[in-house]
């Protein structure tokens, strides 16, 4: 998903747009870990970013993706950009290297 998401909207109040926003980014993750594993992956792994625009991004958890919500709707921006790429993951072993 690479998507600038619009804080603004005749109709639609900013806390119901907020929701929708959270709304599709969990569907978004729900899809993409119902997908099969390629061979050899343990699991689906998330490259986030986060930005005021797809030129201004930095790498986010993807734990905190409320969080920068919540800070661009406490911010008052009037949009903002939102990757989220699903890359397969290794589990590590006990050595600490991966089980590829």
């Amino acid at each position: 998903m690479k998507k600038t998401f619009i804080l603004s909207h005749p109709k639609i109040k900013l806390p119901r747009l907020v929701d929708n926003i959270r709304h599709e980014v969990k569907k978004y993750l729900r899809r993409e870990r119902n997908k099969l594993v390629p061979d050899g992956a343990d699991f689906w792994n998330f490259d986030c970013r986060f930005g005021t625009d797809k030129d201004n991004t930095e790498v986010i958890h993807l734990g905190a993706i409320n969080q920068h919500i919540d800070a661009a709707e406490k911010n008052e921006l009037a949009s903002f950009y939102l990757e989220i790429i699903a890359t397969p993951g290794f589990k590590k072993t006990s050595d600490g290297s991966t089980n590829i």
